[in-house]
């Protein structure tokens, strides 16, 4: 599969993450390991299609650290995305054991903000590759 393939695959995987986020952004009945993951799942696939596009073969990983450290060594800021980092845990840890009631509430507003912020800019380097 060829570069700009794969980010688009990962890309459009990552629309459909947020467009749950959406739908669960207001819900009162979705919990935060429900929305957590799927913030991370979305954060994922749109740094590893970045990756892709830099013609970096990325880990099979769930870390978001590990994924903007890559970035970082190819000269891509990872500011404002380290906050993602942060929801790393619930792609495993939080969805199989919750995160326990003493948890801060996520910031659902801000999180699709930040998630959205993410989509356009690799929205921009895939339209980008694609002209060349």
């Amino acid at each position: 599969m060829s570069d700009v393939k794969c980010a688009t695959m990962l890309i459009r995987a990552a629309e459909r993450d947020i467009a749950a986020l959406w739908f669960m952004r207001d819900s009162g009945e979705i919990c935060h390991e429900v929305f957590g993951f799927h913030v991370q799942q979305a954060a994922e696939k749109m740094l590893k299609a970045h990756l892709a596009l830099l013609g970096v073969e990325y880990p099979l990983t769930h870390n978001i650290e590990a994924l903007l450290d890559l970035l970082a060594e190819r000269g891509i800021t990872p500011e404002p995305f380290g906050k993602l980092i942060d929801y790393t845990p619930y792609a495993v840890e939080f969805r199989y054991q919750g995160v326990g009631p003493d948890a801060e509430p996520i910031d659902r507003e801000g999180a699709l903000r930040l998630v959205e912020i993410v989509l356009e800019q690799v929205t921009r380097e895939l339209a980008r590759d694609e002209r060349e």
